[in-house]
């Protein structure tokens, strides 16, 4: 079986603080290179019993998702978190938006913890209310607001959640954005009649299902950037348009380029690409194949053996994949490392001190939603929930 050699680059350390949500956690957490971490996690866990429900999303560390009682996605996984009432504790391995979707969606006697209070995810935090909240009145200014229907990712926040479901809006997994799109241009006149979706805050996603998946054109997409007076969009551009993309992006996904996936296709013919719709839109056109990250681990566990994969998404579960399916192989679409630096905070001394904080009696780094914004995202949310068809996977 050929092997394909992409080398990896060392992971850089630091943070942007313009980019990331959150603080240093409080207190001493155990050293990295404590070798009894894993037995204090262990007895923590046995400790806690029942109490606790740990939940670690699809792109942890190994070194915590073996702590994980379920794996999946993030929507995924807070619904796995509402679904087991009797759990007090719901530790959720993941990033902010997450574990602010598990407190959402699980009773209020019922505590969602993050272990590092650092792990945010960029591009939720590309999106904030005041920015999304100032793009609505310039939409109105502009005599399109009434078109407008706002869809937004499940990587946003809850307060952009909580607008969608005040104006009329959805959100959507990347399995069921084409669902949802659809849902919401005919909440309007149609995409024929004049309809417009603003889509909050990934423009790949937004723009790879509408044109892909619904047959809109690339012209009929225009982009707002928050950051420019009016989005850096005329009255005219967006009557014009069918799609406002959000500028926004996933800092992983954004980064696999076109050339890597020439370069891997020239050197091993019948290489499979198999990307997230996260990707640009020039990977997307060049792969085989395009799903959200369950399909891409069904992909993957359907393949024949001796078959050769290129994935595109987060490092972390290429390798899980890679060591879970020896029998093909699996490499990454990158020349360079590619793990999501927020995803990685949660890391065993930060899961360990969370866990022994709880066995003492304290609730560390809870994460709470406000009723009010609570109650609009659950609009939101619902909307999803009642959608033909996909509703849930991520």
């Amino acid at each position: 079986m050929a092997t394909i050699d992409l080398p990896l680059l060392p992971l850089g350390k630091g943070r942007d603080l313009d980019a990331e949500r959150g603080v240093e956690c409080p207190g001493d957490l155990p050293a990295a290179s404590d070798p009894d971490l894993v037995e204090r996690a262990r007895a923590a866990k046995a400790a806690l019993g029942d109490r606790l429900f740990v939940l670690g999303h699809h792109y942890q560390r190994d070194e915590v998702i073996q702590f994980a009682d379920v794996t999946g996605d993030s929507f995924k996984l807070a619904r796995d978190a509402a679904a087991r009432p009797d759990a007090e504790f719901i530790v959720f391995c993941g990033v902010h938006f997450m574990a602010e979707s598990a407190d959402i969606l699980t009773s209020p006697t019922q505590r969602v913890v993050l272990p590092d209070l650092a792990a945010g995810c960029s591009m939720a935090d590309m999106a904030r209310l005041r920015q999304v909240e100032d793009a609505w009145d310039a939409m109105a200014d502009a005599g399109i607001q009434d078109s407008v229907v706002p869809v937004t990712y499940m990587n946003s926040s809850a307060d952009i959640k909580a607008f969608c479901g005040r104006n009329g809006g959805v959100v959507c997994t990347s399995s069921n954005a084409e669902v949802a799109l659809d849902w919401a241009f005919s909440q309007k006149d149609g995409l024929e009649g004049g309809a417009k979706v603003l889509f909050l805050p990934d423009q790949h996603l937004g723009r790879n299902t509408a044109v892909l998946q619904m047959g809109i054109a690339l012209d009929e997409c225009v982009v707002w950037d928050p950051r420019q007076p009016g989005g850096g969009l005329t009255a005219d551009e967006l009557q014009k348009a069918r799609m406002i993309l959000w500028k926004g992006h996933c800092s992983v996904h954004g980064r696999f380029s076109a050339d890597v996936v020439d370069e891997l296709r020239a050197k091993h013919p019948g290489i499979n690409v198999l990307v997230h719709p996260e990707c640009t839109h020039e990977v997307v056109l060049k792969a085989d194949l395009v799903g959200s990250t369950e399909f891409i681990i069904k992909t993957i566990e359907a393949a024949e053996p001796g078959t050769t994969w290129a994935i595109g998404t987060e490092l972390n579960l290429v390798k899980r994949l890679a060591d879970a399916h020896p029998d093909k192989n699996i490499v990454f679409l990158d020349r360079n490392v590619c793990y999501c630096s927020t995803m990685n905070r949660i890391d065993l001394p930060h899961l360990v001190w969370a866990l022994e904080n709880l066995v003492a009696g304290q609730v560390v780094n809870q994460i709470t939603v406000d009723p009010e914004t609570e109650a609009d995202a659950l609009v939101a949310l619902q909307r999803m929930l009642d959608l033909p068809g996909k509703s849930h996977r991520d």
